[in-house]
């Protein structure tokens, strides 16, 4: 397994499959791509999972984490938000947070994000706001 710093247009094709297929692909990027910070992780040379993140101040936000679906449940998306948590107590990052959808409630809880706020709606997919203190 090997993690490292990509581009926002590597990572689209694996946000647009996991997350929102349904979708353009154009719904998969998100207006601050330019200025976020994104992670991917390849196997065999072969992008399987993404995550970025975007920095605001001593916070960040995580934004668009895929893990393709036949490597889910492999430790893989796990050991990416590890490396994303490690380079973001590096940089002093004090706090990071994410709207998770509510089916992966329990993946984040195992990472220690702690759910606030109320269940919301994006295109009819259930969401929680959750938070990690670094």
């Amino acid at each position: 397994m090997n993690i490292k710093q990509i581009n926002a247009e590597d990572a689209l094709p694996v946000r647009h499959q996991v997350l929102w297929p349904e979708k353009p692909i154009e719904f998969c990027c998100v207006d601050e791509d330019a200025t976020g910070i994104h992670f991917g992780v390849y196997l065999d040379q072969r992008l399987v999972s993404v995550a970025s993140i975007y920095i605001d101040g001593a916070q960040a936000r995580l934004r668009k984490f895929a893990t393709l679906n036949d490597y889910q449940g492999k430790g893989i998306g796990s050991a990416l938000i590890e490396y994303v948590l490690t380079y973001l107590r590096e940089y002093r990052i004090q706090y990071l947070w994410c709207d998770a959808r509510e089916s992966a409630g329990s993946f984040y809880q195992r990472l220690g994000f702690k759910a606030f706020g109320e269940r919301f709606f994006k295109s009819s997919v259930p969401y929680f706001k959750m938070g990690l203190v670094l």
